[in-house]
């Protein structure tokens, strides 16, 4: 289970998160209606709705889904919450990342604060992990 220390979320107390496979750590904190995550010197920004987006869509999907992350420029593997969080077909009707160059990752960073939030199971195996919706 990814860990926090903090439950706030905020600039000042940012939710610390380690990635799936528990290899790097990171924060994130909610500023407005964003959701920014510091991966060491690399800050990367995403829509807040994204959280109850993907919970709904997993929720919807019933099972367990590859995470798949990817970095922006990289295509996103079919079936995973990666390609799900670019799709045309998903609720913003494309990306979740707001900056140009760091939209990618969504399916790295987000799902371990879903974890921390009890929305979803999430497996931290070295390689493919998966999530589905508690």
């Amino acid at each position: 289970m990814a860990k926090s220390t903090s439950t706030t979320g905020t600039k000042e107390n940012p939710w610390k998160l380690k990635t799936p496979p528990g290899t790097s750590e990171y924060i994130m904190y909610k500023e407005d209606d964003i959701l920014v995550c510091k991966v060491g010197s690399t800050t990367l920004h995403y829509m807040w709705r994204c959280i109850d987006d993907c919970h709904a869509m997993l929720k919807k999907h019933k099972d367990w889904i590859e995470l798949g992350s990817a970095d922006e420029q990289k295509p996103a593997k079919e079936g995973t919450v990666e390609a799900w969080a670019r799709s045309a077909k998903n609720p913003v009707g494309g990306w979740y990342g707001l900056k140009k160059g760091f939209k990618g990752r969504f399916g790295m960073y987000v799902p371990p604060l879903m974890e921390v939030l009890g929305l979803v199971e999430l497996e931290h195996n070295p390689k493919n992990n998966r999530m589905r919706a508690k």
